[in-house]
């Protein structure tokens, strides 16, 4: 069962970060050059979070 709570905050971290990508490459008027690298970034910060908080919501030990 955790896989699937897994799987579904992987997706919808993805679909955040890209909407955050996108707003802020907006509100910049250009898009930027090294764009993966950026989206891997907000990417790989938000799943951290969230994995993170989720051992302690799940009450994963370890």
């Amino acid at each position: 069962m955790e896989l699937l709570y897994f799987t579904a905050a992987g997706i919808v971290a993805w679909v955040i970060a890209n909407a955050l990508l996108e707003r802020i490459e907006e509100m910049a008027g250009r898009r930027f050059p090294y764009r993966s690298v950026i989206f891997f970034g907000l990417l790989l910060g938000m799943l951290l979070i969230v994995f993170e908080g989720s051992k302690y919501l799940l009450g994963a030990n370890g």
